[in-house]
Order: C-alpha cells, then structure tokens, then sequence
C-alpha cells in the first residue's frame, strides 16, 4: 500500500511562509518589538473591508503579516498568556518544573540533605518526572495548543485578510 504524499511546498509557497519564517529567526526580540504599529492603525475600521476574491486575500495577507508582524506576535503572546490563565494546572506545572529543574541544577550536582533524609540528583530528576508526567498529561497541554493554534490563526489571518492595504500601497504594485 501506498503512503499519501501532501505537497506541502505547494500549500504553503501561496502565502510565502518560509521567508517570513527566516526573518523572524534572525531579529532579536528589541528589534522585533521596536517597530510596533499603533493601535489606530492596527485596528483602523475604515480600513476594514470583505475581499473580493481569493488573490486579494493572498495579495492582503502578504501584505498585512509583513507590515503587522510585530502586532501579530503580541496578539499571539496574549493569548498564549491567557491560554496558561485559564489553565492553571498547566501553569502549575511549568512552574514546578522549570522550579526544579532550577533548584536541582543549583545544587551543582551534590546530594540534597535535609535532615536524615538524603536524595541525588538523579533521584530528583527522577522524582520530579515521576510527579510532572502525570500531572502534565492531566492537564492537556495538546489541548491548549491545538486552542492557541486555531485561536491565534483565526484572528490573525482574520484580520490580515479582513484590513485593506493603505491607498500608497495598493497602487504601488500596479504597472502605469
């Protein structure tokens, strides 16, 4: 039996995703933070308006993701903020675990003496994967993601679509 071959590159060479990926690797976060469009802008209702057919939503999310990337990450975080909000095992055990990893590392390798009872460092990494692995599954974090994902695409492609590109803009790809 044959495997069913996707043409990814074909999908996704439409919208460009590969070069807008390379850029965002290479810029630092105060770089990326620095050119912030403002509010009036990003959210401007004047300029909101249904496309006419598909190559105006490809030519508008071009456009849109390269000029409103720095708002995309931020809508991005926030929801993964209020993701982990309303999630609070989840947030619970990223804490207990990026807490002991950092407590264990601090103890530079020696055993952790407290009273009679002594623990190695393997016996602690081994306890707090015993306790985080349960506890993690509980707390579905493929869930959380997959919410992230569709809520993250749906309002950023939403509104890259949905935002007409500025007068100067739209006439400059036109040949005269």
């Amino acid at each position: 039996m044959s495997r069913i071959q996707i043409p990814l590159d074909i999908l996704t060479s439409r919208l460009n995703l590969g070069d807008r990926f390379a850029g965002v690797r290479s810029t630092s976060i105060s770089t990326r933070f620095a050119n912030l469009k403002p509010i009036s802008e990003f959210l401007d209702l004047k300029r909101l308006s249904k496309p006419a057919n598909f190559s105006e939503i490809q030519s508008r999310v071009n456009y849109n993701l390269g000029h409103f990337s720095s708002n995309y990450a931020v809508v991005f975080l926030m929801l993964s903020i209020y993701s982990l909000l309303t999630n609070m095992l989840l947030l619970f055990v990223i804490v207990l675990v990026v807490g002991g990893m950092w407590g264990i590392g601090k103890l530079d390798g020696r055993d952790l003496s407290i009273g009679s009872f002594k623990a190695t460092s393997s016996q602690l990494y081994t306890g707090l994967l015993v306790i985080a692995v349960p506890l993690g599954i509980f707390a579905s974090p493929i869930s959380t993601i997959l919410w992230l994902i569709g809520a993250s695409g749906v309002s950023i492609l939403g509104h890259a679509s949905l935002m007409d590109k500025p007068i100067d803009e739209a006439f400059s790809g036109e040949a005269v």
